[in-house]
Formats: structure tokens, sequence, C-alpha cells
């Protein structure tokens, strides 16, 4: 099982990091190692001052595939969820100065949230779906994917270009603008509409 992470798809967030907008997604992988175990406080790692949290939409690939056209991309999953990318952000921005990969950042132990699964069918319409993170009773995060630049099915198919997409493989769909720092203590509770889907606390 591989997660599969898109970066840069939200315009407000796109800004808030001062980056430039992509032509194209911008995609990264986290290895499996990465999933927070159920249940499990996040703890943050000592080589990092400064991890933030982002906030996505997950999908779960149910079947094998490749070189999908975007028509068919529906097939390729059945349930959705609500995650967290964190990201050592201090570091992050250390590596981009040097040109280097990301994944020391991203991809750490513990780096990627997911929540409890859901079939697709409870939604009407997933290019239109309200997610939100709350911190502290307080939300800090508040997106909808129809702000996507490139939306789930899209996704799939650029993926399924370049990787071979794999029953249990996890696409997280990108952040909208509001992320943010994390400190201990915090308590993190994600939404998708007015559903909880996952609740940690940080360590």
């Amino acid at each position: 099982m591989k997660l599969i992470c898109i970066g840069r798809n939200y315009a407000a967030h796109i800004d808030e990091l001062n980056n430039e907008r992509p032509a194209e997604p911008v995609v990264f992988i986290k290895p499996d190692s990465a999933v927070l175990p159920k249940e499990q406080d996040f703890y943050i790692p000592e080589f990092s001052n400064d991890v933030h949290y982002e906030v996505e939409v997950l999908v779960k690939i149910k079947k094998v595939g490749k070189h999908i056209d975007q028509k068919f991309a529906h097939r390729y999953y059945d349930e959705v969820s609500l995650g967290i990318d964190f990201t050592a952000r201090d570091l992050q921005s250390k590596l981009k100065e040097k040109g280097l990969p990301w994944e020391k950042a991203k991809g750490f132990d513990g780096a990627a949230v997911v929540g409890r699964w859901i079939h697709k069918e409870k939604y009407e319409n997933l290019d239109r779906l309200g997610f939100s993170l709350l911190k502290n009773g307080e939300i800090v995060q508040s997106g909808d994917t129809s702000l996507m630049l490139w939306k789930i099915d899209e996704l799939i198919a650029h993926v399924s270009t370049y990787f071979m997409l794999k029953k249990g493989d996890i696409v997280f769909t990108g952040t909208p603008a509001g992320v943010g720092k994390v400190v201990p203590n915090d308590y993190l509770v994600g939404r998708i509409e007015a559903e909880e889907f996952f609740a940690i606390n940080v360590r």
C-alpha cells in the first residue's frame, strides 16, 4: 500500500505559502510506515520545530489500474475519508532551497492520519464536499472539493499515468488554506460536512 499525495491543489493554499501555481498536479509519495496507527497520539518529531497540519479528503483505490481514462476513474474507488498530511515545514523549506526531495519532511513515521472510511454513495456529489479541521475546538481549516484545481477523477487518471494503482492505495487530494503549526496538547478533529472522521491528540 502506498500513499499518493497531491500538493498545491487549492489556489488559496498556494497563495498562503507563496508557491507557484503548477501546470499539472504536484505528486509525492509517503511510505505506508507514515500512517499513524489507530488510537495513537501524534508525536512531534525531534528533528522539527515547525510541524504543520494539512487536512485532506482521501479516497481508497479498490482495484489495480494503469493509464486510467478519467471517465472510468470513478470505478476504481468506493470509499472516502478525511486525513492529515503532517509536514515538517522547517525541514521541507531547507530541502526545497537545496533542490532536494521532500520525503524526510513529509514521510516520517506518523505523518499521515487516515480517518475512518465511508462509502462514497453517502454523498450526492464528491466534487462538492465540505470538510474542516478543528484545533482545540476552533475551525482552522475549511474547504470544499469544488475548489480543487483538479478533481478526484482527474487526479486518479493523472497519477495512474506514472504509477500503477493497487488495491488499498490511498490518494490524499490536497489541502485548502489555513495550514498551521501544532504544539503539544493540541487536539485535532476532522469532519466531512458535520460528521467526525478522526480525533487525535498532539504530544
